[in-house]
């Protein structure tokens, strides 16, 4: 055993989605309707944006996740991100930190990245790179890890492509110069962390469901203590 790679949302970090999104693209909305010329346009731009990042989900070797969403709302909006960068960073630094009102750490979060790190293996915070490198370091500072020396973070500006794609997991490991069988996915989400199997990486189930197939499954304390006798008996 190599690498370990912790999901953020839900895993790490205690956050309810719907709510998150919701503030989220509330909060989106107000920042880009100086950039459209009507109410109209402005709803359309938001459905651009689900658009685009379902683009990022779909195989596209050889293309970061920020182009792919970048070409694909230029497409069917007209609006070049890029040209109002200064716009987005602000949202990230300014509005983007407010979000996370009621968001903490899941329990046991720290102590297992701590663990993994004092024992030697290499980290990645592997959450689904849909979001800039800035958003996801506030979610990581929700959950109180932001001081951590974690190897990688995997963010749509470096990564190539999404969970639950294979192409996601193999880059993921060999971001922290590991191979994908020296590795072990740590996740809550069954459609988008268990997949990592498929790549030969071991996998460590953290949510509710009772009928997952995984290699192992408990909490993030249960994972702690397990981590010596499983880079034991790797």
């Amino acid at each position: 055993m190599h690498g370990i790679l912790f999901d953020l949302d839900g895993t790490l970090l205690d956050i309810d989605i719907g709510s998150f999104l919701e503030r989220y693209f509330s909060a989106l909305a107000r920042t880009m309707e100086p950039l459209t010329s009507d109410p109209e346009a402005l709803g359309h731009a938001m459905k651009a944006l689900n658009v685009a990042t379902h683009a990022m989900m779909l195989p596209h070797p050889g293309r970061t996740n920020q182009a792919v969403f970048t070409e694909e709302f230029r497409a069917r909006t007209g609006i070049d991100i890029e040209e109002h960068r200064e716009v987005f960073e602000r949202f990230y630094a300014e509005e983007f930190p407010l979000l996370g009102d009621g968001f903490g750490p899941v329990p046991g979060a720290r102590v297992a990245i701590e663990t993994a790190l004092a024992l030697g293996l290499k980290v990645a915070i592997a959450t689904n790179p849909i979001f800039p490198l800035a958003a996801v370091e506030h979610r990581i500072a929700w959950a109180g890890l932001d001081d951590l020396p974690v190897n990688a973070i995997t963010t749509y500006e470096t990564m190539h492509a999404c969970k639950p794609l294979p192409a996601y997991f193999l880059e993921t490991a060999e971001r922290i110069g590991s191979s994908p069988d020296r590795c072990l996915m740590v996740g809550d989400d069954r459609e988008l962390d268990l997949p990592a199997a498929a790549t030969g990486m071991r996998t460590y189930y953290v949510g509710p469901d009772v009928d997952v197939e995984a290699d192992f499954r408990g909490s993030l304390v249960g994972l702690a203590r397990a981590l010596p006798q499983l880079i034991e008996e790797w």
